[in-house]
């Protein structure tokens, strides 16, 4: 029988989850979480990047103040269900109790890599993600801008700020290509700091590429020939349709800029030594 989640110290086959009524978790959305995807089915492989989501979770738990939870525990429970999951969520309450859930990855994700997603603009105050710069279990604006989204025809968010700004997806990081650099709106604007945010800033850098970190206003927008999102588990999604207000942007899904990213991913990604051209 599949394993279907590890709580408090515990694998468990049941399809329910017993919770006490006034947990703070349920009634506050209050827990830290980080969601991977689980590499070759190993926790150590550097694509799976362990340690960062360790780390993200000690840095959301220590901003907090709430106590670490036993870590060997974590490891375990997350190791058992990376053996059957590709897609590892793991979320710690207040007291320092684990929940760590295994799932699939989004379904048609290769096709949507390949031939991109319609995404749509929304604004609104309830739309605005709170504490965007941690990973908390409050995600409720997100997941009203992705029923705004899915309202309009897309399948995906971008959220703005006050001035008309694009920020972020409702589950990731935007990219662009244009002019020759790589373009991401800046960790100042107020967007999560996503991990496979980080880890691509790294590479484009380590390989000499050009990443532009400026807000995303209409005239950023315009000039950028490819646009994308991207999360740990989807790796990037191109957006080859986003509805704006002022009407529909297209953009091609399968860019050439995009073809650098994937090599990223290959089972022979490019050493240190070569530059992405």
């Amino acid at each position: 029988m599949t394993a279907k989640f590890w709580y408090n110290g515990k694998l468990s086959n049941s399809p329910t989850l017993e919770i006490a009524p006034d947990d703070p978790g349920l009634i506050y959305g209050a827990t830290a979480f980080t969601t991977m995807r689980v590499y070759g089915g190993h926790l150590d492989h550097p694509l799976t990047y362990w340690s960062g989501h360790c780390q993200r979770l000690k840095a959301t738990l220590a901003a907090f103040q709430w106590p670490e939870p036993d870590w060997d525990l974590v490891r375990q429970g997350a190791h058992i269900l990376s053996h059957t999951w590709p897609v590892i969520r793991i979320t710690i309450f207040p007291d320092g109790r684990e929940l760590i859930l295994g799932r699939n990855l989004p379904p048609e994700l290769v096709t949507k890599q390949s031939e991109g997603i319609r995404a749509a603009v929304v604004s609104g105050p309830e739309f605005e993600r709170w504490l965007p710069h941690r990973k908390s279990g409050n995600y409720l604006g997100s997941y009203l801008a992705l029923q705004e989204a899915q309202r309009l025809g897309a399948t995906e968010a971008i959220l703005i700020d006050k001035d008309g700004n694009w920020l972020e997806t409702s589950t990731g990081n935007l990219w662009g290509w244009g002019d020759g650099s790589w373009w991401t709106p800046p960790l100042e604007e107020g967007i999560l700091p996503g991990l496979m945010r980080e880890q691509m800033m790294g590479w484009l850098l380590a390989f000499g590429e050009r990443v532009q970190e400026e807000p995303w206003s209409e005239p950023v927008v315009a000039r950028l020939e490819a646009i994308g999102h991207s999360n740990s588990a989807i790796e990037l999604v191109p957006l080859r349709e986003i509805l704006t207000p002022k009407g529909t942007i297209s953009r091609p899904p399968q860019h050439p800029a995009w073809e650098k990213w994937r090599r990223f991913f290959s089972p022979h990604p490019p050493n240190s030594q070569i530059k992405l051209t």
